[in-house]
């Protein structure tokens, strides 16, 4: 199974084959914002306005399948919080209203959850088991503190899930061929996971590439996860599809990764 595209009326995005609940790694089209933002952005920024951000949450709604009046976001600050919810968390249509954390969990029905990037690592989790879902931003610094970890670790704790049974899927992110750092994104990786993460590394001179999608699938790998697919894109060479902070200078949208409880299938 593999991470293909999909589109409804205007809103496109990209899905996994292996979740089979309604979910998604959004792109840039399908909304109403303009200018930087257009236009499907999802998380209100000082060149957009609440009202263009609601009408675009309600779009992918609709075309995803799911109500954005029991939508649970993030506020997020490359943490390793991870918050358990359920539609009675649902705040308003703004970001910026609800608690820090970079990960959500829930086995409420009817509850969706939605993580933003632009750049960053989506992660979304199902158990078709119990029902549960996940979804986690994973910058390089959540990376190394495994936040998609973490977030099997609740669904674990919260709902009795069983790692092996997880579907997960990674989406679009600044991949190898641009994620350029200095010394101290791979001493972090190291640090963390041992030699094994050196092996998604690659020194060019003085600068490090890191594949971070591959440090995130060994993530979920270690936490038991044994169902994982991958999405192809990277936002910087689809800076035309996703936005990307390093391509725009942090002048740009957002794009999101959603995923809706439906509880225990039948």
């Amino acid at each position: 199974m593999s991470v293909v595209e999909r589109k409804f009326d205007k809103v496109e995005w990209e899905a996994a084959q292996g979740i089979l609940v309604p979910h998604g790694f959004t792109t840039r089209f399908g909304g109403v914002s303009t200018q930087a933002n257009a236009s499907l952005n999802l998380a209100l920024n000082d060149r957009d306005t609440m009202e263009n951000v609601e009408k675009n949450l309600k779009n992918l709604g609709h075309a995803l399948g799911f109500d954005p009046e029991n939508l649970v976001m993030t506020r997020q600050t490359h943490s390793d919080i991870v918050r358990v919810v359920t539609k009675k968390d649902h705040i308003s249509l703004c970001h910026r209203d609800y608690p820090e954390c970079d990960g959500l969990v829930t086995a409420d029905p009817g509850t969706a959850l939605l993580v933003f990037t632009a750049d960053c690592t989506p992660i979304l989790l199902w158990d078709p088991v119990t029902g549960a879902a996940g979804a986690a931003h994973a910058g390089w610094r959540g990376t190394y503190k495994a936040i998609a970890a973490k977030c099997v670790e609740a669904m674990v704790k919260n709902f009795g899930t069983n790692p092996e049974d997880i579907r997960a899927a990674i989406g679009p992110n600044i991949a190898g061929c641009h994620f350029e750092t200095d010394s101290d994104v791979p001493q972090a990786m190291t640090a963390a996971f041992g030699p094994e993460a050196e092996r998604y590394m690659e020194k060019r001179g003085e600068k490090y590439h890191l594949d971070l999608k591959a440090i995130n699938a060994m993530v979920l790998r270690r936490a038991g996860v044994r169902h994982i697919e991958c999405s192809p894109s990277c936002t910087v060479c689809r800076s035309d599809r996703f936005w990307s902070h390093r391509v725009t200078a942090g002048v740009r949208g957002s794009q999101g990764a959603v995923i809706l409880c439906q509880g225990r299938q039948s």
